[in-house]
C-alpha cells in the first residue's frame, strides 16, 4: 500500500504508545501527515520518530474524555493542516479488574468516560472537519471482548460493546456523505495495557521489567491464544490502515476482529 495516503491528514487519539504509536508510524510510512494525540507527554515522542522518518506531525496533549480538549484537538489539526481525512480513535484505558458489585461509580465513569465518551467526543468534532474536505475514513479501537462477555473485567467490556454499536450508528449515519466508521477488535496484544492488566501498575523506573512473575504471567496467556503467540500493534496499525485506505472503500460499519482466533476459540 505504498504511498496511499500521500497527501492526507491522519488523526490518531492514544497515540504515545502500543497500538496507537503503530497506528500513527503506519500512516506516516503511507505518506500521510499525522496528528498525534495522548493524555501523556509521551504522544511527543511519537511524533518526534514521524518526523526522523521524513513525514510531517504534530502532537497535541489531550484528554479525550474533555469536551474542551477534544474542540482544541481538531482546533489545531485544522489550523496546522486545513484538513482531516482519517481518524484513528484508539485512546483507551482498560478499567477496573474486579466483579461489577464491587466497581466503584468513580471507575465506571472513568472508562466509560474514555473508551466511550471519549469516542463519540472525537468523532463528533471529527465528521465536520471530514465533510468539509469531501469526506474520510474513521476506525476505532474496539476490542474482542465488544464482542463477547468476560468475567471480572464488565465496566471494560460494558465500554466496548457499546464502543461497537456507535461505530455501527455512525456508519449508517454517515455513509452516504462520503465517511466511512468501522471499528478494530484486537484481541490480545503485546503492549503496556496487557502489562498492567497481568501485574497491575509497575512502579516508576521500573517500566516492563522482565521479572518472573511478568515472564509467567505472559507464558499463560500466550498458552491460551489459538494462535500461541500474543499479536503485536503493528498487526493491528495494518488493519487499521487497510480500513483508511482505498482498498476497503466498501467497507462500512464493520468490526473487524484482529486476534488470532481468540473469538471463535
Amino acid at each position: 500500500m505504498s504511498g496511499t495516503l500521500a497527501g492526507k491528514v491522519a488523526l490518531v487519539t492514544g497515540g504515545a504508545a502500543g497500538i496507537g504509536r503503530a497506528s500513527a508510524l503506519a500512516f506516516a510510512r503511507e505518506g500521510a501527515t499525522v496528528v498525534v494525540a495522548d493524555v501523556s507527554g509521551r504522544g511527543e515522542e511519537t511524533a518526534r520518530a514521524i518526523r526522523e522518518q521524513g513525514a510531517e506531525a504534530l502532537f497535541v496533549q489531550t484528554d479525550v474524555s474533555r469536551p474542551a480538549e477534544v474542540t482544541e484537538l481538531l482546533r489545531r489539526t485544522l489550523s496546522a493542516f486545513g484538513r482531516l481525512d482519517a481518524a484513528h480513535n484508539n485512546a483507551g484505558v482498560e478499567g477496573p479488574r474486579a466483579l461489577l458489585t464491587e466497581v466503584s461509580e468513580e471507575e465506571w465513569d472513568r472508562t466509560l468516560g474514555v473508551n466511550l465518551k471519549g469516542v463519540w467526543l472525537s468523532m463528533r468534532a471529527e465528521i465536520p472537519a471530514m465533510l468539509a474536505g469531501g469526506g474520510g475514513c474513521i476506525v476505532n479501537t474496539a476490542s474482542v471482548y465488544g464482542l463477547v462477555g468476560a468475567r471480572k473485567v464488565s465496566t471494560y467490556v460494558a465500554s466496548k460493546h457499546g464502543l461497537v454499536g456507535l461505530t455501527r450508528s455512525a456508519a449508517l449515519e454517515w455513509g452516504r456523505r462520503g465517511i466511512r466508521v468501522n471499528a478494530v477488535c484486537p484481541g490480545l496484544i503485546d503492549t503496556e495495557m496487557i502489562d498492567r492488566a497481568v501485574l497491575g501498575e509497575v512502579p516508576a523506573g521500573l517500566g516492563r521489567n522482565l521479572s518472573p512473575r511478568r515472564h509467567i504471567a505472559r507464558a499463560v496467556l500466550r498458552a491460551r491464544q489459538p494462535s500461541g503467540r500474543m499479536g503485536s500493534p503493528e498487526e493491528v496499525a495494518e488493519a487499521v490502515l487497510w480500513l483508511c485506505s482505498p482498498a476497503s472503500r466498501y467497507v462500512n460499519g464493520h468490526a473487524l476482529v484482529v486476534d488470532g482466533g481468540m473469538v471463535v476459540h
